[in-house]
Order: structure tokens, then C-alpha cells, then sequence
């Protein structure tokens, strides 16, 4: 079952990775472009660390659930600044913040898998 989500970490992977580019070019334009840079940044980040849970995968216990975790947190953020950014409002009430526990959940649950042991 883990086997078939690897495709799909990778692939989140690079759309983080290369919306992190993209938003971090338009951030070099325009007035206000503070939260896209934070989107950018944020993006930028957690893309080589899913890139790294796919790499890890196999041999860390929590590395998918963490890898999706982190990928739905860094979307949920990254969409709400840019929906502010683009005067549409929040995406929903509490998304960035959801969006930010998110990722911190992401990052323990990749902390837990130290405490389990590899598998091979």
C-alpha cells in the first residue's frame, strides 16, 4: 500500500519545489509582495524534505504520513497567503493557522520515527 504513495510524495515534492520558484520570482515584482515571498519560502522549504521522505521511505516508519502531512499543511498555507495576496480573502477561516499546525505535525511525526526501528 506505501509502495503506491511514493509517486505522490515525489511528485508533490517538485510542485512545491517549483511553485516555490515561481512564486519567489512574481514576490520579485510588484508593491506589496510580502506573502508571497513567506508562500515562496514556505514551498521552498518543504520541498526537498518531501524529496527526502521519498527517499526515505522505505526504510523510515512515519516518512509517508509525515511527507502528506507536511505537503497538505505547506498547501493550505502557501494557498491562503495567496489568496490574501490576490484580494480574495482567506481561503477559509483559520487556514494559515491550520495550515501551520500542520506543518508542525508533519515535523513531529517525522521527530517520532526516530523511536521506531528501521525497516528494511
Amino acid at each position: 500500500m506505501l509502495e503506491r504513495t511514493r509517486p505522490l510524495i515525489l511528485m508533490l515534492s517538485g510542485f512545491l519545489g517549483a511553485s516555490g520558484v515561481m512564486l519567489a520570482a512574481a514576490a520579485s515584482h510588484g508593491e506589496d509582495t510580502r506573502l508571497l515571498g513567506s508562500a515562496s519560502a514556505m514551498c521552498l522549504a518543504h520541498a526537498p524534505v518531501l524529496l527526502g521522505l521519498w527517499i526515505a521511505g522505505a526504510r523510515l516508519k512515519t516518512a509517508h504520513l509525515s511527507a502528506f502531512v507536511l505537503a497538505i499543511g505547506t498547501m493550505l498555507f502557501a494557498g491562503d497567503l495567496l489568496s490574501r495576496h490576490f484580494g480574495h480573502g482567506a481561503l477559509f477561516p483559520m487556514a494559515a493557522p491550520m495550515g501551520g499546525l500542520g506543518m508542525i505535525a508533519g515535523w513531529l511525526l517525522l521527530a517520532i520515527g526516530a523511536f521506531y526501528k528501521e525497516t528494511s
